[in-house]
């Protein structure tokens, strides 16, 4: 059997209420200043969670707007796939919890765990499980609260990130609508140039462990953007061929929203103009797992994405992880 397996049906995203503008870092005593900021990743502002905003309840809020928009109810969801790096709870999987808030009791709920390519990789499973022919319709989420997991004193790491979520239903393909290409790497060999280095597991949370601040998300800021750009380029190319199409058959590209300068680059190796590429990391900055969900919902809300377009996706993150993915709407 050949693709396509799976299509994407609906998105829908979800935002905190608080808009935290660059102009405001300087007001808790980061040195760092709006020109600073957009000059070197675009960002001019990002969303902040705030009390009772949580996870759960932002992706399920757009849960269950993107269910809506595709006819879907909770009952008849198979699965829920939830692509996150900051869940509510090490355990259980904020999965359940949003399987629960839903009532899809016929569901099996997880997360993924794959940073910025986490919903890349989530939708990818739905297409395997719905290969299988056991499952019909699967909720596929992306969805970060990284405001929790920054040190909010470091400039190379708190002006980059914000929280948000999005989430897309995926179903059955029809009418040669759907995934035609799809790809996953990854490279544990480079993984302390973007992790959190304590806090879990092998390096249980402890007061010294707060006091250093070694819980909090670092990041290698040079090294981490070239094997951006190279991993991104890379994966651009293995989309095309997997889908045997060419960079001019591509009618909308969405990147992972990690800074301009990564998109730009990834952009011209791919040989696609940018005024073929959906950018919003102006306004949402890096919300990891959840930015291409929240950029495809916004791109179909627009209508710069609707029936018949042909989208590259590719993403980037922690791990390293990095994949990409070339559908037909």
């Amino acid at each position: 059997m050949k693709r396509p397996f799976a299509m994407l049906t609906a998105t829908a995203h979800a935002v905190p209420k608080r808009v935290f503008k660059n102009d405001e870092f300087r007001s808790i005593g980061v040195d760092t200043s709006d020109e600073w900021i957009q000059e070197r990743t675009g960002i001019r502002q990002r969303y902040i969670a705030g009390p009772g905003e949580t996870l759960t309840s932002l992706s399920t809020e757009a849960a269950r707007e993107a269910m809506a928009a595709a006819g879907v109810t909770a009952p008849e969801l198979d699965a829920i796939i939830l692509g996150t790096a900051s869940p509510d709870r090490l355990l259980p999987s904020t999965a359940v919890e949003i399987q629960a808030a839903l009532g899809a009791t016929r569901a099996v709920a997880f997360d993924v765990g794959a940073a910025c390519s986490g919903w890349l990789y989530g939708v990818q499973v739905a297409e395997g499980l719905i290969a299988t022919g056991s499952y019909e319709t699967i909720l596929v989420i992306g969805g970060e609260q990284l405001s929790r997991i920054i040190n909010w004193k470091d400039r190379n790491t708190c002006v980059l990130f914000g929280d948000g979520s999005g989430a897309t239903v995926v179903k059955k393909a029809t009418k040669g609508r759907g995934i035609l290409s799809a790809y996953m790497r990854s490279d544990g060999t480079l993984a302390d140039l973007l992790q959190r280095q304590k806090g879990a597991g092998a390096a249980p949370i402890t007061p010294e462990i707060i006091a250093e601040g070694s819980h909090w998300i670092t990041m290698a800021g040079r090294e981490v953007f070239k094997n951006a750009v190279r991993s991104m380029a890379d994966a651009s190319d293995r989309a095309l061929d997997g889908a045997k199409l060419s960079a001019a058959d591509i009618d909308v590209m969405i990147p992972h929203q990690a800074n301009i300068r990564i998109i730009e680059a990834t952009a011209k190796h791919a040989n696609i103009p940018m005024e073929k590429v959906f950018v919003n990391v102006d306004r949402y900055g890096n919300t990891s797992a959840a930015s291409i969900p929240i950029a495809l919902s916004e791109a179909m809300k627009q209508g710069v994405v609707k029936e018949g377009t042909t989208v590259m996706f590719v993403a980037f993150g922690a791990g390293f992880t990095w994949g990409s993915m070339v559908v037909r709407f």
